[in-house]
């Protein structure tokens, strides 16, 4: 505990300008922080300030010092409103993004039970299917569904997901599976277009990530028009798990090209860089968290198709 105080006897010191300032700051005789400040020289074996009457000068030693201790009490001070925040309450509005398909299954069914277990707590769910500018909308949390490249946001991962190619038993009858990417060019791709420009599908082969451009003789903008034309034989589509996984265990699907499924689009929710997380935030990351990590919430959904 003295060490803890001489230190931050120190970084006060050099942040009031004199030892009478930070004695009045702390409500003790200015002879008391000069005992501090001597013993902690002393501990050290070096010279941080350089004190006459009118003025401090920061050593070398003292500067490089300084930096280490005020990253440690500022540590110490996040480490102490985390602690706090756990006996606390959420409270407070969230404004929530989520891709619209993901959005409509797996998170506003989720909201109820949430916001019972925080009453203090707001939401404003919006739904869309473009990367949101989460620092400059002020969102709170965004689900995203991708590979996430390097970025100034806090990203964590809410479930592992992958995108796979899939048909309806009744078109694979019809029209044959395809067993190597070449293969595609011969069927029927439902493709998914963005703003007027057709979105290719993403592979893996030969230990590299390749993007295909694909034809098919119905484009749309709505993944779930995809997926319902995939499910009546009008083609093949590819789609994310979260979306056709209980369809495949009812065999309504199945999936085609595994070998070349490529990594990286699981499913994470990601906020603004803060120092202090908002305890609202942080409740909501958690609960999308547990919700998908339960063994039976996948299975429901397959339950829900099946009847």
């Amino acid at each position: 505990m003295g060490k803890f105080r001489e230190i931050s006897t120190f970084v006060e010191v050099v942040a009031r300008g004199s030892l009478s300032a930070a004695a009045r700051a702390e409500g003790i005789a200015p002879a008391m922080i000069g005992r501090r400040l001597d013993a902690l020289e002393s501990r050290l074996g070096v010279k941080l300030l350089q004190r006459t009457t009118r003025r401090l000068a920061l050593t070398d030693e003292g500067a490089a010092f300084l930096e280490d201790c005020q990253r440690i009490l500022a540590e110490m001070e996040e480490a102490e409103t985390a602690v706090s925040e756990r006996s606390a309450h959420a409270k407070g509005h969230l404004l929530v993004s989520a891709p619209a398909g993901f959005g409509r299954q797996h998170v506003a069914p989720l909201l109820p039970s949430f916001l019972a277990e925080h009453r203090e707590v707001t939401v404003n769910l919006n739904l869309n299917d473009r990367v949101v500018d989460v620092v400059g909308e002020g969102v709170d949390v965004a689900i995203r569904i991708a590979s996430l490249g390097d970025s100034n946001l806090v990203a964590v991962k809410l479930a592992e997901n992958a995108r796979v190619v899939v048909a309806s038993p009744a078109y694979l009858k019809r029209h044959g599976t395809p067993r190597t990417l070449a293969d595609l060019a011969r069927h029927n791709c439902l493709a998914i277009s963005s703003e007027g420009s057709q979105r290719g599908w993403t592979f893996r082969e030969h230990n590299k990530t390749v993007t295909l451009k694909v034809a098919g003789n119905m484009v749309c903008n709505d993944g779930e028009v995809l997926h319902d034309w995939a499910l009546d034989g009008k083609g093949l589509a590819w789609r994310s798990m979260w979306e056709v996984g209980a369809h495949l265990e009812a065999g309504k699907l199945v999936t085609v090209l595994d070998d070349y499924t490529a990594p990286g689009n699981d499913i994470h929710a990601v906020f603004a860089q803060r120092r202090h997380l908002p305890l609202r935030i942080r409740a909501f990351v958690d609960f999308l968290r547990r919700a998908y990590a339960q063994p039976d919430y996948w299975r429901a959904e397959i339950k829900e198709v099946e009847t």
